[in-house]
């Protein structure tokens, strides 16, 4: 059993995005010594599930954007259609404009406690005007979430935001001090800043790791496998960012890393499934 915690079906509103440029796509699955999925070439969501089957994913997790025109947005409304279209294989997260505090609010109240989304999306270096991940006109968001215990994820890593910074673990460091009881996740795991964010992880308890596609080849990743083995076994979480790297490839790689097999459940489900309250 797999959840697969960053995963984006070949379906609209995602084909719409530049993640499902082909020659882009290949061009980072190849960089991480991976290769393109079948179902990416062929945009094919029965082809997806095909291998996702195949690679032992049980579930993938659906997070969604707005106000992203450039990557391509993926409303509450598009992200619950794709869930209810495979309610056994797909589990979204909604993603909100947190410069619109009463509108994502709104929208949270309606789709996460009255509607079948898990949590919260926050892209904020992704903005039409970049912010850092501290800034506090994320704060009424995050204040909602933690009154309603709803977990936030974040992306801080990768190519977040216009330059290194907005990748900074620094940002979560703050955050997560100020909201000591919500539990946040970041996704792309603070990559390349791998040791800085795990220490940040180390301090504040209530920080989910998802290095997802930075894990696979690239520096650091072996830091990200010590944290696993030992204090982050309990807030890891795993995640392929399908479609820029294979199910099938990225389960059978990340089988191979030196993980203690006695986390390896928690580390491929259970971890998640307790986060979003999901049953397996």
């Amino acid at each position: 059993m797999i959840i697969d915690f960053r995963l984006r079906p070949p379906v609209n509103p995602y084909l719409k995005g530049k993640m499902y440029n082909l020659e882009r796509n290949k061009r980072l699955s190849e960089s991480m010594g991976m290769y393109q999925s079948a179902s990416v070439l062929n945009y094919s969501m029965d082809m997806l599930l095909e291998e996702m089957e195949e690679a032992g994913i049980t579930l993938g997790v659906v997070p969604g954007r707005e106000s992203n025109p450039g990557m391509g947005d993926a409303t509450c409304e598009e992200v619950t259609a794709i869930v209810d279209s495979h309610p056994d294989r797909f589990v979204g997260i909604a993603g909100v404009d947190p410069t619109k505090p009463d509108e994502a609010i709104a929208r949270i109240e309606k789709f996460v406690l009255n509607g079948v989304l898990k949590a919260v999306c926050l892209e904020p270096g992704a903005l039409p005007q970049p912010l850092y991940g501290d800034d506090k006109k994320l704060y009424p968001v995050i204040e909602y979430c933690a009154s309603k215990d709803i977990p936030v994820m974040m992306m801080l890593g990768g190519n977040a935001g216009p330059d290194v910074s907005y990748t900074s673990p620094v940002q979560i460091d703050h955050v997560a001090a100020d909201f000591p009881k919500t539990r946040f996740i970041i996704s792309h795991g603070g990559w390349p800043w791998v040791q800085e964010v795990l220490h940040v992880a180390f301090r504040r308890t209530n920080i989910y790791i998802s290095p997802d596609m930075y894990l696979f080849n690239m520096p650091g990743w072996q830091d990200y496998v010590t944290a696993c083995n030992f204090f982050l076994q309990d807030r890891f979480l795993f995640g392929t960012a399908y479609p820029f790297l294979p199910l099938k490839g990225c389960v059978e790689h990340f089988m191979k890393l030196p993980f203690k097999p006695e986390v390896l459940p928690k580390l491929l489900y259970k971890n998640a499934a307790e986060l979003l309250n999901i049953s397996c």
